[in-house]
Parts: C-alpha cells; sequence; structure tokens
C-alpha cells in the first residue's frame, strides 16, 4: 500500500476522504427549495432485519431481526440535524391534552412514500414533507413525518397527506401501532398510541420545533 495517501504512479498526494456525519453533517433543508428536504433512510420495505443509526459513528448498525411479518411499509429514515427534545414534546402535551410528555431524544423519523423499488437503505433523498402522525410511545412523543419523493411518478405530485390513499395511510398506521406487539402477548402491552394524523402545515412546524431542539442540544 502507498504511503502518505500518494495515488500509486504519481507523486501526488491526496487527502482522506471523509464522509459527513448522516445525523450532523448534513443540512436538513435540500438545496431545491420549494420546501423540500433531505431524509437519511435507514431502512426500506424488503429488509428483514431492523436497521438504525449508530449515532457515535454515524454508520447503520443491526438492532434486532425482524421477528414477525410486520416489515415497514415505506422508506423509513429520519431528517437530519433534528432532535425531538422540549419543544417536540411540548407539542405533542399542548395537541393531545396529557402531560408531562417528553421529547424521545432521537432525530425526527420520516416515511417517504415512492413508487419506486429502492432495494437498500444508508442514502440520502430528497423529499417533500406532507403531513404526519403524531405517535407517542411510553410517554415520549415520537412523531412520524409522511413526505414523498421528490419528482415520484405516482406520489411526487401530493402536497398534503389527505390526497394519499387512505389504504397507504391505514398501512404505516398499523405498521407502527402493532410493530411492538408480539403475537400471543397480551393487549394492554403495547404501548404506542397514534392521536393525531396531521396535514401538510402541522409537519412543518413538527420539523422546525425539531431543528430548534437540535440547535438547543448541540449548538
Amino acid at each position: 500500500m502507498s504511503k502518505n495517501n500518494d495515488i500509486p504512479g504519481s507523486k501526488e498526494k491526496i487527502a482522506p476522504q471523509t464522509r459527513p456525519h448522516p445525523w450532523h453533517g448534513i443540512a436538513p433543508q435540500a438545496s431545491t427549495g420549494d420546501g423540500y428536504i433531505n431524509a437519511f433512510i435507514e431502512m426500506v420495505p424488503s429488509d428483514t432485519v431492523k436497521y438504525e443509526l449508530d449515532k457515535e459513528t454515524g454508520f447503520l448498525k443491526i438492532d434486532r431481526p425482524q421477528k414477525f411479518s410486520n416489515n415497514v411499509p415505506t422508506l423509513y429514515g429520519f431528517i437530519p440535524r433534528t432532535f425531538c427534545g422540549s419543544s417536540i414534546g411540548n407539542r405533542a402535551s399542548e395537541s393531545t391534552g396529557r402531560k408531562d410528555i417528553k421529547g424521545d431524544k432521537d432525530p425526527l423519523d420520516i416515511c417517504v412514500l415512492t413508487e419506486s423499488h429502492i432495494n437498500h437503505g444508508d442514502l440520502v433523498l430528497t423529499a417533500r414533507p406532507i403531513g404526519g402522525f403524531r405517535m407517542i410511545d411510553s410517554g415520549e412523543a415520537d412523531d412520524k413525518i409522511v413526505a414523498v419523493l421528490k419528482d415520484d411518478p405516482i406520489y411526487g405530485g401530493f402536497k398534503d397527506i389527505k390526497e394519499c390513499p387512505p389504504a397507504v395511510i391505514a398501512r404505516i398506521r398499523h405498521y407502527f401501532l402493532t410493530y411492538k406487539t408480539i403475537p400471543g402477548g397480551k393487549e394492554d402491552s403495547v404501548v404506542c398510541t397514534i392521536d393525531e394524523v396531521y396535514g401538510r402545515e402541522e409537519a412543518q412546524n413538527i420539523i422546525e420545533l425539531s431543528c430548534q431542539d437540535y440547535r438547543d442540544q448541540f449548538c
């Protein structure tokens, strides 16, 4: 191996290549503007194990095998430089009437709708938020933003979640309400609830609040 990053057969030296951290090194707003954002995708519908970001290294890691037939129904990941802290928790308390809801201290999750078959995660894409789910998981706010892939031939023109076929929304909702349920287990052991399906305006508000939580936490 050549020393000092020399190009083989050349006296020229090159700087070592580094990859931006998916959470901290990518802007949340896409360069295209017009309300588009960047999303880092961790999982795709064909995945048979649950991947999630290793926060320290920025690499994907295996969280656990998918033990049951409840694969994620969309591209799934998070919006860079977001954090679900006190602002997200307070908004959930305000909206639901529940007291003392906290943010889950993770990046803001996102589900991206597309007709295209994308066979792996660990990628960044451009999407337009159209709504979201106000999910409460064990007393913590765990919102799921719903977005559409930019220029997607089926979903790309959608501006608000109300334009989505009800079956699509029902499928996403069912996944998040059941993905922690163990078949044969007690129904009262389920700790996730979805208190509201909201539209584009509230989705944008949640993104802005999570960006503020990120700045408060890390900047």
